[in-house]
């Protein structure tokens, strides 16, 4: 069985961001912002209330501080900060959940955050005490075949290794940089085969075509990618047809 996750309630104020209402019809996890990259209550509120009604499972989508670059840009936050973040955000939408008969079920971070987690393990451990401190039940996603994926399991925290349907990966298994080119990939059956390889476990090429195997538990699909739907709906209609089982690890 795997799982397909994508990034939601990311609008804030009058910007929109994605297409949420769409995208819960086809994923069966949702990354719901928690107000630090984007998000803001009505939005989180409203994500929440659609997650519920679907029966999505719902997860914590932290971030640094940063809504003016949208969660993107690497900041130098101490780990005894990240800690408070986190906990702050988790907090802010379990409360939403609260109201909607739900509860937060996993963590994930956001943009530089995920990227920074994946290499450094000082936050990666902060990260992890928060999640502990909040509710060592919770689940945590992270990048597969990072040490991220040891330090956290380390603690005691269940972890599932994600893996990108819409990004490029480096030969080391990490994510092609935005900026490069290659990084984002749009093509509906180009994503929902890459996809498909990736959650059973058959190579994929990296960006300089080295073989890549990912073990995986959970696939994201961005919600700011363009054709985020079409993207999730096809991906979601080859894993079925190929009897790959799709559903929450939540």
């Amino acid at each position: 069985m795997i799982d397909i996750n994508a990034d939601l309630g990311e609008s804030f104020g009058a910007w929109t961001m994605g297409a949420d209402d769409a995208l819960l019809d086809q994923v069966t996890s949702a990354n719901i912002a928690c107000g630090f990259h984007a998000g803001d209550p009505r939005t989180m509120d409203t994500a929440v209330a659609g997650a519920a009604e679907r029966g999505v499972a719902i997860g914590a989508h932290v971030s640094y501080p940063d809504l003016v670059g949208f969660g993107r840009r690497q900041l130098r936050v101490a780990p005894d900060e990240l800690l408070t973040d986190v906990l702050y955000q988790i907090g802010a939408l379990e409360a939403f959940c609260r109201r909607h008969q739900t509860a937060v079920r996993y963590v994930k971070a956001h943009g530089a955050l995920y990227n920074d987690l994946a290499g450094d393990e000082r936050l990666a451990r902060a990260l992890g005490q928060a999640v502990a401190a909040y509710n060592p039940g919770l689940a945590v996603l992270a990048l597969a075949g990072s040490p991220a994926v040891d330090v956290l399991r380390q603690q005691g925290l269940r972890v599932v290794a994600e893996g990108f349907a819409d990004r490029g990966y480096t030969a080391a298994g990490r994510l092609v940089p935005r900026s490069q080119p290659g990084a984002v990939l749009t093509d509906p059956a180009g994503v929902a085969e890459r996809g498909w390889r990736i959650a059973t476990g058959a190579p994929i090429e990296a960006e300089d075509g080295t073989p890549l195997v990912l073990d995986v538990g959970s696939l994201c699909v961005h919600g700011d990618t363009p054709g985020a739907v079409s993207l999730a709906r096809e991906l979601r209609a080859v894993l079925s047809a190929r009897t790959v089982e799709v559903g929450s690890f939540a």
